[in-house]
């Protein structure tokens, strides 16, 4: 509270502006109000840090912003790549980082199936709709978006928008067609995975990092393709218990 009081003191907003999220964040870019207070700039020059309606100063103040959470100038984010049909699954993790080249050693390309550079930059493998959607390799830049928002969907999305930006094309749609659960399902997927001991919590439906984690324990218990990705199938194995 006196964080936003110090932003109404200082004539950047006023308390009608003050419009956010549940989580009392404001703006286009979502700062609390402790952030606006440090990282945002009044980039336009009329004397108010405005992140609701001033362009430029929503650009410059989330570009401060990312730069104090640990971004590296100059090196990649996020780029989409093909993976090979025998790549070893379990290896596609944000927990796990390997240079780039020996995900070239593995058969991972560019999606023109140009071969990436076999240099010793981390990145991880993310597969955000398993092993049959879009494959990302995602590098330590990609950390940052995470401690801006630890939503992946956001992460992702937010990184995908700077590299259309920056000239990437639009993601592919994948190597086939990905059903996805239902959220009644996936709350049901969940309470077999808390029933079985691979999770802990509530089942919300809502398929975060930790069911994600969950899934791959129970995906490489039951021998089936490790990609994180929860399925009808995986669903029907852990209430078989098979």
């Amino acid at each position: 509270l006196k964080e936003a009081l110090r932003i109404i003191d200082r004539g950047d907003l006023t308390a009608a502006d003050m419009i956010g999220s549940w989580a009392g964040e404001l703006g286009q870019t979502q700062f609390l109000p402790a952030h606006y207070n440090k990282h945002a700039v009044d980039f336009d020059g009329d004397g108010r840090r405005d992140l609701f309606r001033s362009a430029p100063d929503i650009i410059a103040s989330t570009s401060n912003f990312i730069v104090s959470l640990g971004w590296k100038r100059g090196l990649p984010w996020i780029e989409e790549v093909r993976v090979p049909a025998n790549l070893a699954w379990q290896e596609a993790d944000l927990a796990i980082k390997h240079p780039r080249g020996k995900w070239a050693q593995w058969g991972v390309t560019r999606p023109d199936g140009k071969p990436l550079p076999k240099d010793a930059l981390p990145a991880s493998l993310l597969l955000p709709m398993g092993r049959h959607g879009p494959a990302l390799l995602a590098y330590e830049n990609f950390d940052v978006y995470l401690k801006w928002n630890q939503s992946l969907s956001y992460a992702i999305t937010a990184a995908h928008l700077a590299a259309r930006i920056d000239g990437a094309p639009v993601l592919s749609r994948g190597k086939a067609l990905v059903p996805v659960l239902t959220f009644e399902a996936a709350k049901e997927l969940q309470r077999e995975l808390i029933r079985l001991g691979y999770l802990q919590g509530e089942a919300d439906g809502k398929l975060g990092a930790a069911t994600r984690a969950a899934v791959k324990k129970a995906q490489l218990k039951f021998g089936m393709p490790a990609d994180s990705y929860p399925t009808a199938e995986l669903l029907q194995r852990l209430k078989a218990g098979r």
